[in-house]
């Protein structure tokens, strides 16, 4: 137990991009960042659906997951369900693509750290995740003359810890809700370039800071059924309900005087703070829309599973005041997104095979960002695959490693925008152990 806590604390140590930049697309520049995927390794490798639950995995989609999933099932060798754990991190290559020209970008973050606990009838889960990540660099370019007019740059993002409990109502019925802290940071700024009569750049320029603390909370409320329809068949169906909320945001700006090298380098002359107050901008209010999630699926019990999940989310809502001002040209819309994906299992107690052991996963997912920019609406569309790697003995407890793959596609080349092509590398350690197992003694 206490060798499998520190294999944790080591790998959390090591993921030292947390706090870093977590993306590197142009969409992050708009809102509070890119929303990140609430969900693990093995929900991405199904092309991120929550809609299966077991007592094996951890399912950060859905509280409900955390409760038991039987009454009447007897536990193992006399003891309580396991104690689960589960980190994970990414590594993300993304093709960029305009009309003119094309750029690759890398990088890779720590995804979650989350533990599962039974608790009888309840069950608690408790944990760290990224909820935004903002991360780019962009360039306005005047097409008359092919010069830079303006540089916009951020990073930064929310980070959610929450805490999570869920009960089962009876054998086939479970309920949950999240309660999630919000916190973080976002750097914004933008550079305006000037050139004399000749075309020649003018060396100094000015730069406009805008700084932000974020924080609040929110809660999020889950539902789960799962019951056999014929002798091996079981049916599953999830709900997920998290009502509109608000985050708390503390802001500076800032005009800073620059030196602009021929390398693009920016030394600071000096610096203007300026007065927000009486704009009433110093503290404001951003509103978290509401979010809808039903999904379904049938499978066979520890063999295969099949499902689908819907999820709406009144990003219409969503407004920052900070920056409304200069994002003209982008609007919100309601988002929604339709995923679907399974995993199959040749055999969990197979002997003589180690690949009859491995769980073998696929899904895709269609998404509107809710993000319209240009009249255009960001869409985004991945494909995924994944394996369940066991690990260790097969003694009643469950480990794991996830591996998950997903190539996809968000933005468009249209109306001077961009297109991504991203390609996604997941992974994730998954340890289960029983706390306070009796000694037997011969």
């Amino acid at each position: 137990m206490i060798k499998k806590f520190i294999v944790i604390l080591i790998t959390i140590i090591s993921c030292q991009t947390f706090a870093q930049q977590g993306t590197a697309s142009p969409y992050s520049f708009y809102g509070i960042g890119s929303l990140k995927f609430r969900g693990t390794v093995e929900n991405l490798g199904m092309g991120g659906i929550g809609s299966y639950i077991d007592s094996l995995h951890i399912n950060l989609r859905n509280p409900a997951s955390y409760a038991g999933r039987s009454l009447s099932a007897k536990p193992y060798n006399g003891e309580s369900r396991p104690v689960k754990f589960s980190v994970a991190g990414s590594f993300s290559s993304i093709g960029l693509n305009s009309n003119t020209e094309s750029q690759n970008v890398n990088t890779s973050t720590f995804d979650y750290v989350a533990v599962s606990i039974p608790l009888g009838k309840f069950g608690a889960g408790f944990g760290l995740l990224p909820f935004t990540s903002v991360g780019y660099k962009l360039q306005d370019i005047n097409p008359i003359d092919n010069r830079i007019d303006y540089r916009y740059e951020g990073e930064g993002g929310l980070n959610k810890a929450f805490f999570s409990l869920g009960y089962l109502v009876n054998d086939n019925i479970s309920v949950g809700v999240d309660a999630n802290y919000n916190f973080g940071r976002t750097e914004n700024s933008a550079i305006q370039f000037l050139y004399d009569n000749n075309g020649n750049l003018v060396q100094l320029a000015t730069r406009e800071n805008n700084l932000s603390d974020l924080s609040g909370l929110n809660f999020n409320l889950g539902a789960a059924y799962k019951g056999k329809i014929t002798d091996k068949l079981e049916l599953s169906a999830t709900a997920t309900y998290a009502p509109e909320s608000n985050l708390s945001s503390i802001n500076n700006r800032s005009i800073s005087t620059v030196i602009v090298s021929t390398l693009g380098d920016e030394i600071v002359q000096n610096t203007l703070d300026v007065d927000l107050t009486t704009s009433g901008l110093e503290e404001t209010d951003l509103t978290l829309p509401s979010r809808l999630a039903i999904g379904a699926g049938i499978g066979q019990a520890s063999k295969w599973f099949i499902g689908a999940e819907y999820v709406a989310q009144n990003t219409s809502a969503f407004d920052n005041p900070l920056v409304s001002s200069t994002t003209g040209n982008t609007a919100f819309e309601d988002a929604s997104s339709f995923a679907i994906g399974g995993f199959y299992l040749p055999s969990y107690r197979s002997l003589s095979s180690y690949f009859k052991r491995v769980t073998y996963r696929a899904g895709m997912r269609f998404e509107n960002t809710g993000l319209v920019i240009n009249d255009e609406s960001i869409k985004e569309f991945g494909i995924s695959f994944g394996l369940g790697l066991p690990i260790g003995p097969q003694t009643g407890v469950f480990s794991e490693i996830n591996l998950g793959l997903e190539y996809g596609q968000r933005g468009t080349k249209n109306n001077n925008l961009i297109q991504e092509n991203f390609f996604n590398f997941n992974i994730s350690l998954s340890l289960s152990d029983r706390w306070f197992q009796k000694r037997k003694y011969n």
